[in-house]
């Protein structure tokens, strides 16, 4: 269907809603367009186990087709955010693994950071107390960090004789700290507290450990009422042109921004403006 200037178009059928969605190994919920997902473990600091790294891959991987999630928090029940690996339902299986075991599950953790790099909508992580390990590496693939000073996040793979290049570690910490701040992180295994995190740049906000939740849903609201499919091309891009050179971000660019002119946001923000209304976007 061609789409004709003043009449609003329509996104493709077969798009899918994750309002009802009830997991098996952490807690969901979509209030207002914005999902908030819950690691539920707080007696053991809410650690991974295969299966809830499975899960979680398969639910951002869905996400890319969700028409009711605008934005996503994720946050861990207690006062913690992750511990990371269960030593007990992780560590301890790996060590009887053959190399194409150890092989699959590696690149099972991997899809699940390329899954949340890959899906549209903002990710922003509430994280108090500890954040370590996998938790670490969550936090690190969403796209917006809010803190607390006494939070303590963690690359602690170098602790159990492992390398600091996990799940994608050693190219997305550089870029969010500088290559030397990682370098001391990934290869000492040492915390990070929340103050210093955030004047590293890790964390974009310091808040109070009773309020990072509301305010980090706070802000995920503020997104979700904002232009949904243009944060999606923001997020697209700046994922994509880590790989590409000037020119070619520009020319990049250049088309993503012409694609946006084309979307009915763009024209209600348009017609907003002129009628000296604040603009009421819908995502398409």
């Amino acid at each position: 269907m061609r789409y004709l200037p003043g009449e609003p178009h329509q996104l493709p059928r077969g798009r899918n809603s994750l309002g009802n969605y009830q997991p098996e190994h952490f807690l969901f919920t979509v209030e207002q367009g914005v999902a908030t997902l819950t690691l539920n473990r707080p007696e053991r600091k809410n650690p991974l186990t295969f299966d809830s790294y499975a899960e979680l891959r398969d639910l951002f991987r869905a996400l890319a087709y969700a028409d009711d999630v605008k934005t996503l928090v994720i946050t861990g029940a207690g006062e913690n955010f992750c511990s990371g690996g269960d030593v007990h339902d992780i560590i301890g299986p790996l060590t009887k693994l053959d190399m194409p075991g150890l092989l699959a599950f590696t690149r099972m953790t991997g899809d699940l950071v390329k899954s949340m790099r890959a899906c549209p909508q903002p990710i922003v992580s509430a994280i108090d107390g500890i954040c370590a390990g996998a938790g670490a590496i969550v936090a690190m693939a969403s796209d917006i960090r809010y803190g607390t000073a006494r939070s303590k996040t963690a690359f602690l793979f170098t602790r159990v004789g492992l390398a600091g290049c996990d799940m994608g570690a050693c190219a997305l910490l550089p870029r969010l700290i500088g290559q030397g701040r990682a370098s001391e992180l990934l290869f000492s295994g040492r915390s990070l507290g929340g103050e210093e995190a955030e004047r590293w740049g890790f964390l974009n906000r310091l808040c109070a450990p009773e309020a990072v939740l509301a305010d980090a849903q706070a802000f995920a609201l503020q997104l979700a009422q904002g232009p949904t499919f243009a944060h999606g091309i923001t997020k697209k891009m700046l994922q994509q042109e880590w790989n590409m050179g000037v020119d070619e971000a520009i020319e990049a660019e250049a088309q993503a921004q012409a694609i946006c002119m084309a979307t009915n946001d763009f024209h209600r923000a348009y017609n907003a403006f002129v009628a000296k209304e604040k603009p009421a976007f819908e995502g398409n």
